[in-house]
């Protein structure tokens, strides 16, 4: 690894793209490319690393666009399908663009699909199990090679069904008919539910919503002072961006799930807080799990939601193969997939040390890394996964985007509870007020970590260790 000026250009494979910000530039090389410096693009297929096999388990056989695929009880529909090169998902409602993952963490709606017979299941946050079936949605025969993107060709300008064929009233019904058809997302399950869920009741001192770095502080420190304490996190396993960071990882992720539960917090994983309802005895948060809704009523609350990935202002960067440099973090460390054999690390200055530790463990894995500042990338290349990106030095061929941009303070629930936001860009969009303690605006809030201002995964820890304290100290 290289740590030399920025190089304007680019001649050689890996050499860094000159970056007109007050950060470094690095080249990355694996060691093959150091002994033959020729640029020769091959394409490239994401691979399992074979560091993570003790602790992905017994394999078992889902079937993914009907392709029998070796997956992994612990794992995401998400992972395994990029493991074993499936990589376009669906198709967009209306000009049937390819579509996939972006984020891994189920906030962008870019990997839905039908399983099992039911629709619009985000596919990484859908766990791997045995006979699963998978399949692509509003895509005809399949979401790989969709015959209906002719529409994106033939409308390039633009489609308002509204005034199509409105010349005659007959064309115009026709017309409306086809659209609906091509139109929608998914079919109705195969079968229809039975029976409503199950509601449960949960009245604890202390309800902590967010299982990232600083809820599972938060929640650990309130649950050892002998606060009742529940947790809520919407994701496969708790951690948050602490299984997406090389600095920490999925060793930091479980160890901190397993000080919470040591510690007596009630973990309910995959499950969604989709509403506060003030009027339902002083303050009802509704929680959506797998198999049942709860009804959870608290003393304090403390919102650690975090922060979404978010994308960057480039053409062309809805592409497939442009993901999340958190989602590329979260496939190498925690699912131990390496994404792309090239790897493009687009990057605003604020995310420079996390840019640095992704490329730095990408490297380290056996990537070619290019990092190119945001004003840097003009373009991307490709037709249903990228292929290149282009540069005002020219041409950058990759098989992966990594778009490292300011998380955005995930303070929507906050916010139904009445808590003040700040539009702050610096922290990465409305970020929750707090007092120097923790404290919302609001009595009996409190909130810590990303959601307040992008803090990264160990300063996260740190404040829901330092929050959760002040909780308990203040009752």
């Amino acid at each position: 690894m290289s740590t030399a000026a920025p190089q304007y250009g680019h001649g050689l494979v890996g050499v860094a793209i000159g970056i007109p910000y007050p950060f470094e530039a690095q080249r990355y090389r694996t060691p093959s490319s150091l002994r033959n410096r020729v640029a020769c693009y091959v394409w490239y297929v994401a691979r399992r690393l074979p560091g993570h096999d003790a602790v992905r388990g017994e394999a078992i056989e889902v079937r993914i666009a009907d392709t029998s695929v070796r997956a992994f009880p612990d794992e995401s529909i998400a992972a395994a399908a990029i493991a074993s090169g499936t990589r376009v998902l669906a198709r967009s409602l209306k000009y049937h663009r390819p579509r996939t993952f972006f984020c891994f963490e189920g906030h962008c709606s870019g990997c839905l699909v039908r399983l099992s017979g039911v629709p619009n299941l985000r596919a990484c946050q859908a766990p791997c199990s045995a006979g699963a079936e998978v399949s692509g949605q509003n895509a005809f025969p399949s979401a790989e090679v969709d015959l209906l993107g002719a529409v994106d060709f033939l409308f390039s300008r633009g489609m308002d069904h509204h005034t199509l064929m409105t010349g005659s009233s007959v064309l115009n019904k026709l017309a409306n008919k086809v659209v609906r058809q091509l139109s929608g997302l998914g079919k109705l399950p195969g079968r229809a539910a039975t029976e409503l869920p199950e509601v449960a009741v949960r009245a604890v001192d202390v309800c902590v919503i967010g299982g990232g770095p600083a809820g599972l502080a938060a929640a650990t420190a309130t649950a050892r002072a002998g606060r009742s304490t529940v947790l809520i996190d919407d994701q496969l396993r708790p951690g948050g961006s602490l299984r997406t960071d090389p600095r920490t990882g999925r060793q930091d992720a479980e160890a901190s799930w397993s000080a919470a539960l040591a510690a007596g917090v009630e973990v309910l994983a995959r499950s969604t807080a989709i509403g506060y309802f003030p009027e339902d005895a002083g303050g009802v948060l509704a929680v959506s799990a797998p198999d049942r809704l709860y009804r959870v009523r608290a003393t304090s609350w403390i919102w650690a939601t975090g922060g979404y990935p978010v994308n960057l202002p480039f053409p062309d960067n809805d592409r497939p193969g442009v993901l999340a440099a958190r989602a590329v973090g979260r496939l190498l460390v925690d699912h131990g997939i390496l994404g792309g054999d090239k790897v493009c690390i687009v990057e605003v200055p604020e995310m420079a040390a996390d840019a640095t530790a992704l490329a730095s463990a990408l490297y380290e894995a056996g990537a070619e890394v290019v990092r190119i500042a945001l004003a840097n990338a003009t373009g991307t290349r490709g037709r249903s996964w990228v292929s290149a990106l282009d540069t005002p030095s020219g041409k950058v061929e990759c098989d992966l985007v990594a778009v490292a941009g300011i998380p955005a303070p995930a303070s929507e629930g906050p916010r139904q509870q009445g808590c003040q936001v700040l539009l702050d860009p610096a922290a990465g969009g409305f970020r929750v007020v707090v007092d120097d303690q923790g404290r919302t605006t609001t009595h009996g809030v409190w909130a810590c970590g990303d959601v307040t201002g992008y803090l990264g995964p160990t300063a996260a820890a740190d404040d829901g260790m330092r929050v959760g304290a002040n909780v308990v100290a203040a009752r």
